[in-house]
């Protein structure tokens, strides 16, 4: 028996990396899942792996800060399978970096504030009737570790966008709490996707991150916050709801 079998899983930014590990996670557990980002190459051979794991999913190209495209993506999956007992938003762009506050343009704000909050929320907006629509479920959202402290220098747009996706999460599970939806969030710290790539030019600056903010030490793996996020969607997290759960390898300020 899977921790979701029987369950549909919608999962955002599912073409690669975090996203792609929890849409497999949750293929592994026994759920259908359908599978959403802009890339719909990189969505079909998602697509591919959970079929030959042999569970059953199907790809919705969207764009997050589009609400028609967010509106579609809940429709077609409800159409596909009838119904949808939880989501993962997880679709995010880091945007402007190493660009202190005054320097960030205002088209540079509103491009991560598009994808990264109000993404989530219109996710949201209509996973939320979908899901009722069937009972009770779950939904979780991707925020990160710089959305409960200061980012590094230069990444205070990213380090925003995540700070109210926690008090969008935690405000939203307060509203739905008594229906039996439970909302929560995990705040990854560094882990090696797409977009932390210690093998890229530059990607020596990890080893430095890694050092100021994960007691481990090192790069955490897209799987390991797969793992947590198909917990919190199951019913084995039941009476977990507005939780904001850090998957860091345990805060540290080292002074060496």
């Amino acid at each position: 028996m899977g921790m979701l079998d029987g369950k549909v899983a919608l999962v955002t930014g599912a073409s690669s990396g975090l996203g792609e590990a929890t849409a497999l996670k949750c293929a592994e557990e026994g759920a259908r899942v359908v599978i959403a980002a802009r890339r719909a190459d990189h969505c079909a051979r998602v697509v591919e792996r959970i079929e030959a794991a042999g569970s059953e999913g199907f790809h919705v190209q969207a764009d997050v800060s589009r609400a028609e495209d967010v509106e579609a993506m809940v429709e077609a999956a409800v159409q596909r399978f009838g119904r949808l007992d939880c989501a993962v938003n997880n679709a995010g762009i880091v945007g402007p970096s190493a660009i202190p506050v005054a320097e960030v343009t205002e088209a540079g704000w509103d491009k991560v504030m598009g994808v990264n909050l109000k993404g989530v929320w219109l996710c949201m907006k209509y996973q939320i009737p979908a899901i009722l629509a069937h009972g009770d479920g779950a939904i979780v959202n991707v925020a990160s570790i710089y959305g409960y402290k200061p980012a590094d220098i230069g990444n205070a747009v990213y380090a925003t966008s995540k700070f109210g996706v926690i008090g969008l999460t935690q405000s939203a599970a307060v509203d739905y709490g008594q229906t039996g939806l439970r909302i929560n969030a995990v705040a990854p710290g560094f882990t090696q996707t797409e977009m932390v790539d210690p093998d890229r030019p530059g990607g020596d600056i990890y080893g430095t991150l890694v050092t100021r903010h994960s007691a481990m030490n090192r790069l955490g793996a897209a799987q390991e916050t797969a793992n947590a996020i198909v917990w919190l969607c199951s019913e084995q997290a039941s009476y977990v709801n507005g939780a904001v759960l850090a998957i860091d390898g345990g805060s540290t300020t080292r002074l060496y």
